[in-house]
């Protein structure tokens, strides 16, 4: 086993320890309240949590290669094993689960040393986004509807949503209303700072205030559960007695829990380095997760876990390196040692209201909201991962997960990104037919591009969009490989026969654009005399003059267009109406209007913040434009027509300078021209229309920012 405590701790700096020591306090302050509660929802005892808290985050900290991660009792595992005793019927804090619960973690431990020896860290490549939100999410909404019986003075419920929706029913007929409004107080207190005071421990505060209710108006006299007290001390270590365990069961759950730790685990690791500019030994994550389960096991603890709301905060107080975790554990021995008087104090409800703030965080509805926006397919899979934890539990919900995590890659494969390319008149290029309007078919050519390797999944798809897209005059069908990377034995033999079908109609067939690799697996698949018979190219070009094409290339062009393009020498992009937009619209899409727009007010806050407006050059102003030069000189003299239509928006004291501005803006205009007129002559004409068309549209757009801009160009230029 590698020690990485010190390769995270290499290049440490003395100032960063008060921030550590500091943030480390405060994880051990939160983790109080927060392992506690989990602990309970895996059936053990709220003082395991705090056990769970000092030996498994040491060790972790120990083998660890990030720099903030912080371990410990969290909601997944917890909420795993929770279900496992549900459903083998075995009660909370009963013996028996007290047997069990440090057995599966165990189990877990030692499947993560397995995983770590296999180098099974690939495996989380396979998990989506989706299928683990979504499989979290059902986890954390379950645990909370488990959870809102406490808040009533009632038992935890159990089971899945309707079990669980009959727990919540009963517990509402014997209500205690004293412990209802003291949990949905501490709720509603909590989340209200968490969003006004974001890095205040608002659950320490409201923990002591818990205490005091106690202590001060005996609530526990009134109908309020307590927890139960607890004595000082270090956890002793412990043994399962796995005389009174199912083995089989006990291993299975760990195997789930092991999944669930290092999918989660190593996801958010990830995102928390990518994010703050280090790197992970991903493996050596995986041996961390071991050690902190194998250490929880050994104190009769539940499986513990990353915990990602943790990590965040301290994120926000400045952690900069597993010093904290060291801290976070020294402080909670130090609080076991001297300061669990507190607990037996402490009213159910409110822990509850702690742990339910904790879970609301937990669960993903920001993704859910941007999935539904942008894919529904992976929403769906998202709230299908989500209702199976829900609906058939944890146990069913990872199989399900897992499955559905290759349903995606499957659907991906199998329906692939596809395009069949032509011209616009006056390109080189090869253009999406259905996203660029003034791009045609060259006549008797059908140019496919297929950017998904091809296998046996996939490869009837590429044959019947091949197969119908054939027309009478089709001569010859050139596949543009160039986003494959690799086929299997049922492409390559499907290949073949598309190549000779086609041949037998007098259609030529290429491939084209791929790397050598594929040039290699066609000879070893059998089919090498494709290569011989002519049937591949290097490029499009290429296969275009073997076929016997050459430019200038007939286009099939329909004949309401044919006007446009006697009109015009060369055709247009499109933007908006008009299509006066190029590499902006091909940038941005439907919404290249709206950026521009974007783009041209943010220039004009920047023209606000120019102390000495008079200093400035046209340097100055190429300054501002920089980062749209990249998308070409006819954008940017539309960007530079907007931006004088615009000149009302600055302040009153920079009234006097609008000359100035006005005349850096045409004379970069007409640099812009006299750069086209030197580089691309004939494009001089295309530039004059379209600052025509855009005229007109704008005047009908806002006549009144035209009128006044000719108004101002008079007025200031006329000299």
């Amino acid at each position: 086993m590698k020690l990485s405590l010190f390769s995270t701790l290499r290049g440490y700096r003395k100032e960063y320890l008060p921030k550590d020591i500091f943030s480390g306090i405060i994880m051990a302050a939160v983790s109080i309240p927060i392992s506690m509660g989990y602990a309970q929802i895996s059936g053990i005892p709220a003082v395991y949590g705090l056990y769970g808290s000092v030996l498994p985050i040491l060790l972790f900290a120990l083998f660890s290669t990030s720099r903030q991660f912080i371990f410990g009792v969290d909601a997944a595992p917890a909420a795993i094993v929770g279900g496992a005793l549900s459903t083998l019927g075995i009660a909370a804090e009963s013996e028996a689960a007290m047997d069990y619960v440090p057995a599966i973690a165990l189990f877990a431990g030692l499947w993560l040393f397995i995983f770590f020896l296999l180098h099974a860290d690939k495996i989380v490549d396979f998990i989506s986004t989706p299928v683990m939100g979504g499989f979290i999410s059902g986890i954390a909404v379950t645990i909370i509807l488990m959870q809102i019986p406490k808040l009533m003075g009632s038992p935890a419920g159990s089971g899945e949503l309707l079990e669980l929706a009959e727990h919540v029913f009963a517990a509402a007929k014997n209500i205690s209303w004293l412990s209802l409004f003291m949990g949905l107080g501490a709720l509603v207190l909590i989340r209200t700072f968490k969003k006004l005071a974001p890095k205040f421990p608002m659950a320490i505060v409201i923990m002591a205030l818990g205490v005091l209710s106690t202590v001060v108006f005996h609530v526990d006299e009134k109908g309020v559960v307590l927890l139960q007290s607890v004595e000082r001390g270090l956890p002793s270590l412990v043994i399962p007695d796995f005389g009174n365990v199912d083995l089989t069961q006990a291993a299975g759950r760990g195997l789930m829990v092991a999944v669930v730790i290092m999918a989660e685990t190593l996801l958010a690791e990830n995102t928390f380095a990518f994010r703050n500019d280090y790197k992970l030994n991903d493996r050596q994550e995986i041996l961390a997760c071991a050690a902190g389960n194998i250490a929880a096991a050994a104190v009769g603890c539940c499986p513990v876990n990353g915990s990602i709301s943790r990590t965040s905060l301290n994120e926000q107080y400045g952690g900069k390196s597993q010093a904290v975790s060291i801290t976070a554990g020294i402080t909670m021995a130090l609080i076991l040692l001297f300061g669990t008087g507190f607990i037996g104090y402490l009213p159910v409800p409110v822990l509850t209201a702690i742990v339910i703030s904790a879970l609301m965080d937990v669960v993903e509805t920001h993704l859910a909201v941007r999935l539904f926006k942008v894919s529904r397919t992976e929403f769906y899979i998202f709230m299908a991962a989500g209702f199976s934890v829900l609906c058939l539990g944890t146990i069913y919900g990872v199989i399900i997960g897992i499955l559905l995590s290759f349903v995606a890659v499957i659907l991906k494969a199998t329906n692939p990104p596809r395009s069949f390319r032509g011209m616009i008149p006056g390109r080189d290029a090869y253009f999406d037919l259905s996203k660029n309007r003034f791009a045609y078919p060259i006549k008797g050519v059908v140019i496919y591009r297929f950017s998904e390797n091809l296998f046996f999944a996939n490869i009837k798809i590429f044959q019947e969009d091949i197969e119908n897209s054939i027309q009478k005059d089709t001569r010859v069908v050139i596949v543009d490989a160039s986003a494959i990377n690799s086929i299997d034995v049922t492409a390559a033999d499907r290949l073949d026969a598309i190549s000779a079908s086609l041949k037998k109609r007098g259609i030529r067939f290429y491939l084209t654009e791929h790397s050598t690799q594929i040039n290699d697996q066609l000879r070893q698949f059998g089919i090498g005399h494709m290569i011989k018979d002519g049937m591949v190219r290097r490029t499009i070009l290429a296969a275009l003059h073997d076929a016997g094409i050459e430019a200038p290339y007939e286009l099939d062009v329909p004949k309401e267009d044919e006007t446009k393009l006697l009109r015009r020498s060369i055709a247009f992009l499109p933007a908006e109406e008009e299509n006066t937009l190029e590499e902006f619209a091909w940038a941005f899409g439907d919404d290249a209007v709206k950026e521009i727009e974007e783009s041209v007010h943010h220039i004009i806050e920047q023209l606000h913040q120019i102390p000495d407006i008079q200093r400035l050059s046209e340097e100055g102003l190429e300054e501002l434009l920089d980062n749209w030069h990249g998308l070409g000189v006819l954008d940017e003299d539309e960007l530079l027509r907007r931006i004088e239509l615009h000149m009302d928006e600055l302040p009153e004291e920079l009234t006097s300078d609008r000359k100035l501005i006005l005349q850096l803006l045409e004379k970069r205009r007409g640099k812009l021209k006299e750069k086209i007129l030197a580089e691309h002559p004939e494009v001089l004409e295309r530039l004059e229309q379209r600052r025509k068309k855009l005229e007109e549209r704008l005047e009908k757009q806002n006549p009144e920012a035209v009128q006044k801009w000719k108004h101002w160009k008079e007025e200031h230029l006329k000299d």
